[in-house]
């Protein structure tokens, strides 16, 4: 059996579990833009890089609106964008760093075409000397949660923990390589969201749609202002391993001693 948690900015005391695809694959790539570099008074004589590269970012942003239908989960971020050392000169090349979330593998493969395709296209409408470089340096699968093992983990929280602690969060964009261990053992897995916003901002909220109001102007995960509070999500954390890992091991009583 693979258990896992990972902290979320939902009410600390609370649990996101779903059954099924839960968490998106990832797929990191690096591209590397060739241009020319220059004196920056002299931008005729160079091949900008850095305007390739910001032609390039603002054309990605159509693969999720207008390449991929709109039943289909997918992201597509530029994380970082490296180019250039001083003010006054045409740097010869830049670099991005992209992140890619699917579920469907078909769709997955539909996303890193269009990137490639619109990253060589980008390149050779601004004359680039050479062509871009494009590689995958990081990729998982999507976590699927075993169905069965979700309802044995939700049954012991409620037993052990309370009632109604457990939410279906929906599909979360964010990934997760522990499936990996799943997949590779053959085990069953179940991975759940472990609330670490502060209860106190949640005081009087009457419905779901003010819960979730309140978490999108949480800082979120990766954030530098993330910043769970340590009780209850500490003691919550803590009791919830334990309480899933019992729900296949049993306690000292049921085993004898």
């Amino acid at each position: 059996m693979v258990l896992g948690q990972h902290v979320s900015p939902i009410p600390a005391g609370l649990f996101g579990l779903r059954p099924g695809p839960a968490f998106a694959a990832a797929d990191a790539l690096r591209v590397v833009l060739r241009g020319k570099g220059a004196h920056a008074s002299r931008p005729e004589i160079a091949v900008d890089p850095i305007v390739m590269a910001a032609a390039t970012v603002l054309r990605l942003q159509g693969i999720v609106s207008r390449e991929v239908a709109a039943a289909d989960t997918v992201v597509v971020t530029v994380g970082a964008l490296h180019a250039g050392t001083r003010a006054n000169i045409i740097p010869g090349e830049a670099e991005l760093l992209l992140s890619v979330r699917t579920f469907d593998e078909v769709v997955r493969g539909k996303v890193i075409a269009a990137i490639e395709r619109i990253v060589r296209a980008e390149a050779a409408a601004s004359g680039g000397p050479a062509d871009p470089e494009i590689t995958v340096f990081q990729s998982f699968p999507a976590l699927v949660n075993d169905a069965a093992a979700c309802a044995r983990v939700s049954e012991a929280f409620g037993s052990d923990l309370g009632q109604g602690l457990v939410l279906d969060p929906g599909p979360v964009t964010a990934s997760e390589d522990l499936g990996l261990l799943a997949s590779a053992s053959g085990a069953p897995c179940a991975y759940w969201l472990l609330g670490s916003a502060d209860p106190v901002l949640f005081a009087g909220v009457t419905s779901l749609e003010e819960a979730e109001a309140i978490v999108r102007g949480l800082p979120s995960n990766h954030s530098p202002q993330f910043a769970p509070v340590i009780d209850p999500t500490l003691r919550t954390g803590i009791a919830a391993l334990t309480s899933a890992a019992r729900a296949w091991l049993g306690s000292t009583s049921e085993q004898g001693g």
